[in-house]
């Protein structure tokens, strides 16, 4: 559990090193509360992700439901839904949980640029889990690997293009808000992303005018405990 706060402290460019508490400023947690912030957030950004998987689910009368699903031998459980929904359905479900991503890395960008430099350890961890999971999601989308209900592949297929295209449009508002997070003062990447991100909304539209059905119901993919 240490090497794990560890890690998010490092991540999060939080100091690991023990603070005299005569020194700490009210709002300077030490090393280990903050720790516990930042898994905090990134288990707050988790659960924010599946939410939005479960609102438009509900929404919808998909059905959600947990379904055994493997990768590569590993076993996993996935909360997926029933198939046949109309295409711009299936995109809104696939999508919910890295749009609540998106949303929370941009209001936690735009009410706070200069995040990194402030202690501010919940945000961290909150952008950790949005930047780190759409990058991994990418990469699933690249290589077209992981379980048939992965949230990339339903977008693609609802969408009716490859995926990889998906893992792109994915990839780009995380690699430009990576940048923020480190230039708070670059318009330019501030506009860039908020317009990739618009973009992955507007293509409800997209989906929408495509005939037919998806046969995939698509999930949030999660390890699966024995």
């Amino acid at each position: 559990m240490s090497g794990l706060l560890s890690l998010l402290l490092l991540l999060a460019d939080v100091p690991a090193a023990p603070v005299s508490l005569f020194e700490l400023q009210p709002d300077q947690p030490t090393a280990e509360h903050a720790g516990g912030k930042v898994l905090a957030g990134f288990v707050a950004g988790f659960a924010t992700h599946e939410l939005g998987h479960l609102v438009f689910d509900v929404a919808f009368d998909a059905h959600p439901y947990f379904k055994s699903v493997s990768a590569g031998g590993i076993p996993f459980f996935a909360i997926s839904h029933d198939p046949g929904l109309p295409n711009w359905q299936e995109y809104m479900i696939s999508s919910a949980g890295l749009w609540t991503q998106q949303w929370t890395s941009e209001w936690i960008l735009s009410r706070n640029p200069d995040v990194r430099h402030q202690s501010a350890p919940f945000r961290k961890g909150l952008l950790i889990f949005d930047v780190g999971v759409a990058a991994f999601y990418a990469g699933a989308a690249f290589l077209q690997t992981g379980p048939e209900e992965r949230d990339t592949r339903g977008m693609a297929s609802s969408l009716g293009i490859a995926e990889p295209w998906i893992g792109g449009m994915l990839l780009v508002p995380a690699g430009l808000d990576t940048y923020r997070y480190y230039h708070p003062r670059a318009g330019w990447a501030k506009w860039a992303s908020r317009a990739s991100k618009a973009t992955l909304v507007l293509l409800t539209f997209t989906a929408h005018g495509r005939q037919g059905n998806t046969a995939v119901g698509s999930a949030s993919i999660r390890p699966r405990l024995r």
